[in-house]
C-alpha cells in the first residue's frame, strides 16, 4: 500500500526533461512509483488531486547559515515554506563546532563572532541553542532527529583554528604540532559526517572584537594542507570566500582557489557572483579560476542569485554600509558623535568619494543615495516619509541626496530603516545573468538563509525565480529552472538519490500552482528567541512540501513534522571527483 498518492500532477522531474502529467506514489519515505495519470491501481492511505499543479523535486539551497537557527526553528523557515528541502550549512568558515572543552569561553567568542559576521541575534544564539557539544560529531548528533529539512554541514576553518590555537588563532600561525592537531580534528569531523572544509579570507569578515576572523590569518600552506585532507574522505567538498568574491579576483586569489581544488580533487564553490551591466568585465574575470581549475584537475563553481534580494540598511547599526572603505571609522562612533560627523559636509564628501572609488568594489552600488527608499521612521519630523524616495525628498528640500538622507536619519537618532533600490535591474544586466546561467561552472545559490536576519531575506529566491520564469522575464523555461534549483546542486554535492523525481529516490517534493508561485514582500517579524527581529517572506502558491515522504508544509503552514535527515558525507553523499 502507498502512503500517499499525488494524482494528475504536471511532473517536472529535475533532469530538464519535458514535463509530463503523471501520478506519483510515496511509500516508506521514497518515491515508489511514477505512472501515467489514472493508471495506478495500488491503494493509498491518502491521496490528493493535483491537476493543474506542478510537482517538482524539493529545492536544494547550496549556501545557508542555518547552523544555529535549526535548534529553535527545526523547520528552517522561511526556506522550507518556499520549497527548500535540503540545505547546506557551515559556510564561509563559520561553524558552531568544534568547541574546545577546556575553554568554555570559546562558546561566547563564537556566539559574538556569529552575531557580528553573520548578522545573527546574539540573544537568540545565547538562548536558542544548547551549546552542549564539543566535537563536530556531537554537534551533528544534537540536530539528529529534530529537523524538518535535510541538512549537511561543512567544517568552519575558524572553529578549527580556535579549538587548537585559542586566542592566538587571530593573528597567529600554527606550529607544526598545532597544524597536525588541526588536521586530526578536521579528519575526526569528516569521519563524523562533515561535508568538507569552508574557509574565508574576505576583508569583510571580522569577529565580535572587530578583529579579522581566525581563518583570515591562515597562509596558503595551511589551506592546502586542509584541502589535501578533504581528499581522504568520501563525498566531501570545499567552500571558500576571499576578498575578490565581492568584485574581481586578484591573481593570488585565483592561484589559491585553483591550488585548493586541485589538491583536494574536489569541487570548490564560492559566492557570490554579482552580475551588473555597469561592470561587464567582472563575470569573465570571476570565471578565470573555473577555466584554470579544469586544466589543473580541479573544479571551481560560482554561486549567483537569480533574483535581486532586498536588503535594508541603517546608519545606526552594523550593515553593509560599514564595509565601504573608510565608512566603518565614522559609523563605528557613538551615536551623538556619529551624527555630528555625518552632518559635517567635508566628512560626507570624503565618505562619498570613498564609496564611489574602485577600492569600494561591489559596495559602489550602495552609493546611489538618491535611489534609497525610506522605510520605518521613528520621529515626528519624519512622519509621512515612509515609502518615499530620497531623490524626491531632497529635491523638495533643495538638498543633496546624501545630505538629505543623513538629516532624515539624524531625526530618528539613526534608527531609520533604509531600502536601497538596486542599480542592476536593467535589461542588459538581466541579459548578462541569462548568459552566465548557461556556464557549466555557474550555479544558482547564495541565499545566506539563516544569516543577516534583520537585514535581508534571500531564502525565497526559489519561488520568486520560478514565478519570474513562468510569468515574468521568462529567461529560462520551467524545466530548466527546476533543474537549476534541484539536480544541479544535488550533483555538485554528490547527494545520493536526491534532486530528482525518480523511482527509488527520497521523496523530497514540492507541489505548486504555476499561476501563483511567488514570494511575498519581506516583512519584519519578532519571532526569534528573546523576541529578536528577522525578515520573513510568505510563500505564495506552494501547496505542499514533503521531506523524506512526510508532509512538512501545507499552504504555507508547517505541519510540525520533523522528518529531515542530517546528511553525512560518505553515507548520504558520494564523491564528486574532479580528476
Amino acid at each position: 500500500m502507498l502512503d500517499h498518492l499525488i494524482k494528475g500532477a504536471t511532473v517536472v522531474d529535475g533532469t530538464g526533461a519535458p514535463a509530463r502529467v503523471a501520478d506519483v506514489g510515496i511509500r516508506d519515505g521514497r518515491i515508489a512509483l511514477i505512472a501515467d495519470a489514472g493508471t495506478v491501481t495500488e491503494e493509498a492511505r491518502t491521496s490528493e488531486d493535483a491537476q493543474g499543479r506542478v510537482l517538482a523535486p524539493g529545492f536544494v539551497d547550496p549556501h545557508t547559515h542555518y547552523d544555529a537557527q535549526l535548534f529553535w526553528d527545526p523547520y528552517a523557515t522561511p526556506s522550507l515554506n518556499h520549497g527548500v528541502t535540503t540545505v547546506a550549512g557551515g559556510n564561509c568558515g563559520f561553524t558552531l563546532a568544534p568547541l574546545n572543552p577546556d575553554r568554555p569561553e570559546d562558546a561566547d567568542y563564537t556566539r559574538r563572532m556569529m552575531s557580528k559576521v553573520e548578522g545573527m541575534s546574539l540573544v537568540a544564539l545565547e538562548e536558542g541553542a544548547p551549546w552542549s557539544w564539543s566535537s563536530f560529531g556531537e554537534y551533528l548528533d544534537a540536530l539528529e532527529g529534530r529537523v524538518a529539512v535535510n541538512a549537511g554541514f561543512m567544517v568552519g576553518h575558524c572553529a578549527l583554528r580556535r579549538y587548537v590555537m585559542g586566542a592566538d588563532a587571530v593573528g597567529g600561525q600554527p606550529t607544526p604540532a598545532q597544524l597536525e592537531e588541526m588536521l586530526s580534528l578536521f579528519h575526526d569531523a569528516m569521519d563524523a559526517g562533515a561535508w568538507g572544509l569552508s574557509t574565508t579570507q574576505s576583508s569583510t569578515h571580522s569577529d565580535g572584537d572587530g578583529q579579522p576572523v581566525a581563518s583570515r590569518h591562515a597562509k596558503p600552506d595551511e589551506l592546502l594542507a586542509l584541502s589535501r585532507a578533504v581528499a581522504e574522505h568520501e563525498g566531501t567538498q570545499l567552500e571558500a570566500i576571499v576578498a575578490g568574491c565581492l568584485d574581481q579576483f586578484s591573481d593570488d586569489e585565483i592561484d589559491l582557489f585553483v591550488d585548493m581544488s586541485a589538491a583536494a580533487g574536489r569541487p570548490l564553490n564560492w559566492n557570490v557572483l554579482t552580475i551588473d551591466s555597469a561592470v561587464p568585465e567582472r563575470v569573465p574575470r570571476q570565471l578565470i579560476p573555473s577555466e584554470r581549475a579544469r586544466k589543473a584537475g580541479g573544479r571551481i563553481v560560482a554561486l549567483t542569485m537569480p533574483i535581486l534580494t532586498p536588503m535594508n540598511m541603517s546608519l545606526g547599526t552594523f550593515c553593509a554600509l560599514n564595509l565601504i572603505p573608510g565608512w566603518g571609522d565614522v559609523l563605528g562612533l557613538a551615536v551623538p558623535e556619529r551624527i555630528a560627523k555625518l552632518r559635517d559636509p567635508d566628512v560626507r564628501a570624503e565618505m562619498l568619494r570613498r564609496a564611489d572609488s574602485k577600492e569600494a568594489g561591489v559596495f559602489r552600488r550602495l552609493a546611489h543615495f538618491d535611489r534609497y527608499v525610506i522605510g520605518d521612521t521613528y520621529s515626528k519630523e519624519n512622519e509621512g516619509l515612509t515609502g518615499r524616495v530620497v531623490r524626491d525628498i531632497a529635491a523638495e528640500r533643495g538638498q543633496e541626496a546624501f545630505e538629505c538622507l543623513v538629516e532624515i536619519c539624524a531625526n530618528d537618532d539613526l534608527r531609520t530603516v533604509l531600502w536601497p533600490m538596486p542599480s542592476d535591474n536593467d535589461p542588459d544586466s538581466w541579459a548578462l545573468r541569462q548568459e552566465a546561467w548557461q556556464h557549466e561552472d555557474v550555479m544558482l545559490g547564495g541565499s545566506d538563509a539563516g544569516a543577516h536576519l534583520d537585514r535581508m531575506c534571500g531564502a525565497p529566491y526559489t519561488t520568486r525565480f520560478i514565478g519570474d520564469c513562468l510569468r515574468g522575464r521568462k529567461l529560462v523555461g520551467l524545466e530548466q529552472a527546476v533543474k537549476m534549483l534541484t539536480d544541479d546542486p544535488a550533483q555538485l554535492f554528490g547527494l545520493r538519490e536526491r534532486g530528482r523525481i525518480q523511482e527509488g529516490f527520497h521523496a523530497d517534493l514540492v507541489l505548486f500552482d504555476p499561476e501563483r508561485i511567488d514570494a511575498g514582500k519581506a516583512t519584519l517579524v519578532h519571532d526569534l528567541p528573546g523576541d529578536s527581529p528577522r525578515l520573513d517572506s510568505k510563500a505564495i502558491g506552494i501547496n505542499a512540501v514533503w521531506v523524506n515522504g512526510v508532509e512538512t508544509i501545507r499552504e504555507d503552514r508547517v505541519t510540525g513534522a520533523t522528518p529531515g535527515t542530517v546528511l553525512r558525507s560518505g553515507r548520504d553523499t558520494r564523491t564528486v571527483s574532479t580528476k
